[in-house]
């Protein structure tokens, strides 16, 4: 290898420097050439092999081999490498099962571990990376408890545990942890008391405990330095430690702590905090469970440097720089990062910039019925709430759209542009800019507090990452001016219950209704189990099903039910209005505390499978007494044979054989159950449906198994003529 001749025949007075600047290009160009070479570090492919048939062999990972792989030159799915060396290993959302299998602990250099958003079960692996700084195994159904080999990976910075199935009491594993900044167990089944070991991570910055069963007192969490702190919906009592309020970021309302009379001010009000029954043994003191950490401040001495050094330090510099910028280019090149179906940013730059978290700006309230409480000093919310659309952290997946675009897309919200009127409020379409047409939900609020605001939006960013082929996805948003507009994809405003109540449609035929059932089901399984967190829809019925020209379901208005409480007073007396012809849906447990409202989901999607098939209203007060409740007229009728015949709606009545009428009335029955515990997993409810739809097949000479049916006709007209929407628009009608 040759070397340039400025840098062999140094000027005099500075061969000291140039010869520091010969042995650094030396050093980073063997060290280039020895990673072009190295292959995977054997102790590196046995943990992946180990992983990877763990994790069944899934298909998705795309190079990964069970014996015989060299996962950095193959450049494997989700892995990153340095050198020789795995760094990254990164699989997030790629729907994987299994377990995490027995070798981790063999990923020496590893120093970022993600695979959140999956379906692994079993246990944490006692064998965990010894050096990882990054680990995120959230969204999982990981099972038993924190393996107490987590104290010795001294060099851990971020941990994020939440939304599994954790639980038992947590014994002192984060011992040592001093690096440890952020940490997320929040959503699992953890109970008993915080161990000492939480009042060691004295660089702690982001704590998230919400949603699991903790008891006893939070005193060893009064010292730390805290940013963010919650920890609702737990069972902690006590005192109140003095130190909370000066936590940024504070929630702890649904907990069982005690105020006395003579407990101290605090420079923020008390009201909105949840604090039931009595704390019995308090600590006598809080300097008795406390330890105090000193900051420890390093003091370095400054050296003067001579002309000659300066420009001997800025030599080295300026070709250190450059060297690393070639390198770094190349492993970029061969490094290999996992492409994310999310639309979360998993890239290497952002992990490093903020880690793989939930929101906890404002903690996830979806599903919860309680709303989140943040304390704050009256002077910070004022100054809070004046820049609040622009220091939040708004949804990264949905645009943010302005009160003008808007009003113009809209024609200053026209009755010309209204379609449809709903417990929510009032929906238009909305033509921007480019032909490009989109449906704009005016949402009518109440005057919001900066902790509803914040709900708003949190609401608003779990709704924007929803992504089902049955779901109309919410695009933007716009909170300008005290305005709560949702932007959504376009679909047609002809809704189901139009379709099957309205006498303006031909009679629906079999296998479009089958078909529309399956797709909300399946619209439903994504909304229960696998989006993270699950959530409940809470507004099942015919009229927030739309069809679009195909007649293929879409589901409106997921995960947004929650804001109604927030509506105006006009928007819920309109709502009110129209819910006589809504209460056939409701679950008899409805309104009962701890009330699981997937279930309630399950049941009312079970009226909706009557509805298929009777072609009746879920509540008709023109009916008999006795047969205005669609689900209560037909439970008792769903297993005898001759009512079940008499039950099906006269226009597809030729079309079906008993047997296939028996089977779809087994999963109404089962779905309609008055006990929520009889009631399957919408994951249950979906492989029923899809095996009555494999079963139900039209062959060539227009038979359905052994019924005659006309043509399959998808185009679907109207049997009125002139008639081009729907009598009532009904478009997201929530």
């Amino acid at each position: 290898m040759s070397v340039p001749t400025f840098l062999v025949m140094p000027s005099e007075g500075r061969p000291h420097c140039y010869f520091t600047l010969i042995v650094v290009v030396l050093v980073l160009v063997s060290s280039h050439d020895q990673q072009a070479l190295a292959n995977t570090d054997p102790y590196d492919v046995i943990a992946l092999e180990d992983l990877y048939l763990a994790l069944n062999e899934p298909p998705q990972l795309k190079g990964w081999k069970v014996e015989g792989g060299d996962p950095c030159q193959e450049s494997w799915m989700g892995v990153t490498c340095y050198g020789s060396s795995l760094i990254h290993l990164k699989l997030p959302g790629l729907n994987l099962s299994g377990t995490l299998g027995t070798q981790l602990q063999f990923l020496h250099n590893l120093k970022h571990l993600d695979v959140s958003y999956n379906h692994i079960q079993g246990g944490i692996p006692y064998g965990l990376p010894p050096n990882a700084t990054n680990i995120n195994l959230a969204c999982n159904s990981l099972s038993q408890n924190i393996p107490t080999s987590l104290t010795g990976i001294k060099v851990l910075r971020h941990l994020n545990l939440s939304h599994n199935s954790l639980s038992g009491f947590i014994g002192d594993v984060f011992t040592g942890l001093i690096n440890l900044k952020v940490m997320d167990l929040s959503y699992n089944d953890f109970n008993g008391d915080l161990p000492p070991s939480f009042g060691n991570l004295t660089n702690l910055t982001i704590l998230l405990l919400q949603g699991n069963r903790f008891t006893g007192s939070v005193i060893y969490l009064a010292n730390l330095r805290l940013t963010d702190l919650n920890i609702q919906s737990n069972h902690f009592s006590g005192v109140i430690p003095t130190q909370f309020q000066s936590i940024p970021n504070l929630w702890m309302d649904g907990n069982k702590f005690h105020v006395e009379p003579s407990y101290p001010p605090w420079n923020y009000p008390l009201d909105n905090v949840t604090i039931t029954q009595t704390f019995v043994g308090n600590p006598s003191t809080e300097s008795s469970a406390l330890e105090n950490y000193p900051d420890l401040k390093a003091r370095h001495k400054k050296k003067k440097l001579g002309p000659g050094g300066i420009a001997c330090v800025v030599g080295v510099t300026t070709l250190a720089v450059a060297c690393a910028a070639i390198l770094f280019a190349v492993r970029i090149k061969r490094a290999n990062v996992c492409p994310v179906t999310r639309t979360r940013d998993f890239s290497p730059a952002a992990y490093d910039a903020s880690p793989q978290l939930l929101p906890v700006k404002s903690p996830p309230s979806l599903g919860l019925d309680n709303t989140p409480t943040a304390f704050r000093t009256r002077n910070e919310k004022i100054s809070r709430r004046k820049s609040f659309a622009n220091k939040y952290n708004a949804p990264t997946s949905a645009k943010i759209y302005s009160v003008a675009e808007i009003q113009s897309a809209t024609n200053n919200f026209s009755e010309e542009n209204l379609i449809g009127e709903g417990s929510l409020g009032s929906v238009y379409k909305a033509e921007f800019p480019e032909g490009q047409i989109l449906a704009v939900r005016n949402i009518s609020m109440v005057s919001l507090s900066f902790q509803e605001d914040e709900q708003f939006l949190d609401v608003v960013w779990t709704a924007s990452r929803l992504r089902h082929p049955n779901i109309v996805t919410l695009l933007g948003y716009c909170v300008e001016y005290g305005q709560h507009l949702l932007v959504y994809e376009y679909v047609r405003s002809l809704s189901l219950d139009n379709v099957l109540h309205s006498g303006g449609y031909k009679s629906l035929p079999w296998a479009v209704r089958i078909n529309i059932a399956l797709g909300v089901a399946r619209a439903l399984e994504y909304l229960h189990s696998t989006f993270c967190p699950s959530i409940a829809h809470g507004n099942i019925k015919a009229a927030n099903v739309l069809l679009d020209e195909d007649l293929k379901p879409h589901l409106c208005d997921c995960g947004i039910t929650i804001l109604r409480p927030l509506t105006s007073n006009s928007v819920k007396l309109k709502a009110s209005e129209s819910a006589v012809g809504d209460t056939g849906y409701i679950a008899p447990e409805h309104g009962e505390p701890g009330t699981d409202n997937t279930k309630t989901d399950i049941y009312a999607f079970g009226v909706l499978l009557l509805e298929l098939l009777t072609g009746r209203k879920p509540f008709d007060s023109t009916r008999p007494r006795e047969e205005q409740s669609l689900a209560k007229w037909a439970s008792s009728r769903l297993h005898d044979s001759a009512h079940l015949a008499q039950m099906v709606d006269p226009g597809i009545k030729n079309t079906l054989t008993s047997k296939t009428i028996s089977r779809y009335a087994d999963i109404v029955s089962l779905c309609i159950q008055p006990e929520k515990l009889f009631r399957p997993p919408m994951s249950d409810i979906v492989g029923s449906l899809a095996s009555v739809t494999q079963k139900y097949t039209v062959s060539e000479s227009g038979t359905v198994e052994g019924a005659e049916v006309g043509p399959f006709d998808m185009s679907f007209h109207t049997t009125k003529t002139g008639l081009v929407g729907s009598p009532t628009p009904t478009f997201y009608s929530t």
